[in-house]
């Protein structure tokens, strides 16, 4: 037996090391230990904090490497680790953990090359390290390096498939992760906590609710897995995401112990649903409760600000987050010039952008969309070349940016001119988005033919939001006849959505075909569409009010009427409202 585990042992290092040299072969950086030892100057530019000391221990020089890889320049703990060398010291089974995590951020280093070094001290079978370097491995896009290194080890344990299960979580292999999950509990391996909150974020971002609340059912409510702050966050994030912002608060009131984690994971949630009065209620309790908020939080409640068109409140974030000496990363960033932008704030928007360093491309998308949002194509167009002169390459994102800014400016030829350049220069693939954008600039420039014969040639399947931007663009040159038959196209598209037989209506309603437009609303009758009421809010003193469509229950309904009505005779008798064709089909909810 002790033969065979020997024999076992040198057949496995002999096989990992066959793929490091493969890999090295094939690698853009030629690999030797060298390559992960310092150089006089960056050793000279590292001051420790024991210097004065003659010999530091290993666990003060493990402290130090954990602490710089966890910085902003993680790639610093490489030159310490070669410092440490240099004195005699051998590395600890917490060294390679933390230098793993740092070459993993980098791009210079595949975490594989520190191999030599982990088998040289005798740390290849230390289960520690080698989930460590399944992580890393995963961390820096070597799928198929950190599935094999795992397959190695034949005695994995629930940490090691956790580590697994992660890896294909944050590469977005969420049914790759669901797999190994499957495959774990065959095996009878032991499902712990971590695990859990790892399959339950697997779930709520492929939003299956199905398999969520069967994981929730069998590993928490049957005590198998003990319900702790870290499990009760990841059951309230996976039912957010999943659209189920009720259990979602259910679950969170009956957590005994609440972290930034579940307070923004429900916030989170609120925004997601659009459920933005009730996110912003949820981030003044947890002011009020002294939770500190994470960038997260306050991305959540921007957005929310954001949709509501709440300026007052954002602001008063915007200055919460000064006051907490909250540094601005891309993801804020882009959140506080959305906010700002979507107010009407376009200056101070502006200001935001101005003042962000080291722009990245989330940045830029945010300001570019704010221009095109206002109208201000040229200004948008203008931030593009300027963004692509600065080394920034596009992404799709961008592109529909530009694309909204020419639909909004009428600019045909630019419009037609970026499409190309999305496809061809940057290796591209437009989406459904892209089309829309392009075939509502087409329409509304009445190129009606040209339009269609895009979207025949779409080398993917017309979604109904391409469809609408055409009919569109019929009602705004009146094209009623092609109209129709997109009309009627769009009916059969999405026989459930009740502003599809609106817009059909409406159509008839412009023709006076007042029979086919009562047919309309009899056809929803029959199949039992029924419109969801559309709900605004407005700002007033600080003071957010929330309206919704044909709800009476408002404390100042009968006041607020009577305004409306005065302001429609108002437009009336000023000859702004004189064409009924314009008004919108009333579909009611009847």
């Amino acid at each position: 037996m002790h033969v065979w585990n020997c024999n076992h042992q040198s057949h496995t290092i002999s096989v990992i090391s066959r793929r490091f040299i493969s890999y090295c072969s094939i690698s853009h950086n030629s690999f030797c230990l060298d390559n992960l030892l310092a150089s006089p100057e960056d050793i000279a530019s590292i001051s420790l904090p024991f210097d004065q000391i003659d010999t530091p221990s290993i666990h003060q020089w493990d402290t130090i490497i954990r602490d710089i890889s966890a910085s902003s320049q993680p790639g610093k703990s490489l030159v310490v680790y070669a410092m440490m060398r240099r004195k005699g010291v051998t590395p600890s089974i917490h060294t390679f953990p933390s230098l793993l995590k740092s070459v993993s951020k980098s791009q210079n280093h595949n975490p594989f090359q520190l191999w030599p070094h982990i088998f040289k001290f005798g740390l290849n079978s230390d289960p520690f390290v080698k989930n460590s370097l399944i992580s890393a491995l995963f961390s820096s896009g070597h799928m198929e390096l950190a599935r094999q290194v795992f397959d190695e080890n034949e005695q994995a344990d629930v940490v090691s498939w956790t580590a697994l299960i992660n890896g294909y979580l944050k590469t977005g292999s969420l049914v790759e992760g669901l797999k190994c999950f499957k495959e774990m509990r065959l095996k009878g391996v032991k499902v712990d906590g971590m695990t859990v909150v790892s399959v339950l974020s697997s779930a709520g971002k492929m939003g299956n609710i199905w398999f969520g609340r069967s994981i929730h059912g069998f590993f928490m409510e049957t005590g198998r897995v003990k319900w702790d702050v870290f499990v009760g966050s990841a059951l309230v994030d996976m039912y957010s995401k999943c659209g189920c912002c009720d259990d979602a608060r259910k679950y969170f009131d009956e957590m005994p112990i609440k972290n930034v984690v579940s307070w923004s994971a429900l916030t989170a949630g609120y925004v997601q649903c659009n459920r933005f009065m009730q996110a912003l209620v949820v981030f003044q309790d947890m002011l009020m409760g002294n939770v500190r908020p994470s960038e997260f939080t306050f991305t959540s409640v921007l957005t929310a600000c954001a949709e509501m068109g709440a300026l007052v409140q954002g602001m008063w974030v915007h200055g919460y987050m000064d006051r907490c000496k909250l540094e601005m990363n891309s993801i804020v960033g882009s959140a506080l010039i959305n906010m700002y932008t979507k107010c009407g704030c376009l200056n101070e928007a502006f200001m935001v952008f101005k003042k962000l360093s080291g722009k990245d491309l989330f940045i830029w998308n945010a300001m570019i969309n704010g221009l095109a949002m206002h109208g201000d194509a040229i200004g948008s167009l203008n931030l593009f070349w300027e963004m692509l002169g600065s080394g920034i390459h596009p992404n799709e994102v961008t592109f529909l940016n530009v694309l909204s800014a020419c639909s909004h400016g009428g600019l045909v030829d630019e419009g037609r001119k970026l499409l190309a350049m999305m496809k061809n220069r940057y290796c591209l693939a437009p989406g459904v988005d892209h089309y829309s954008c392009m075939v509502d600039l087409l329409g509304r420039a009445g190129h009606l033919e040209e339009a269609r014969k895009l979207i025949k040639d779409m080398p993917i399947e017309p979604s109904a939001g391409v469809w609408g931007a055409l009919f569109g663009a019929c009602m705004i040159h009146k094209a009623y006849d092609l109209g129709e038959c997109i009309g009627k196209h769009l009916i059969k598209l999405q026989p459930n959505h009740s502003g599809r037989y609106a817009l059909l209506a409406n159509l008839y309603s412009r023709c006076q075909k007042w029979d086919s437009a009562a047919q309309i609303r009899k056809l929803m009758k029959e199949r039992g569409v029924k419109k969801t009421p559309g709900c605004s809010w407005i700002e007033v003193n600080g003071a957010i009010h929330e309206f919704i469509a044909f709800d009476g229950s408002h404390s100042e309904f009968h006041s607020l009427n009577q305004v409306m009505d005065s302001f429609i005779v108002q437009l009336t008798l000023a000859d702004h409202a004189t064409d009924c064709s314009l008004f919108a089909f009333d579909v009611d909810t009847g």
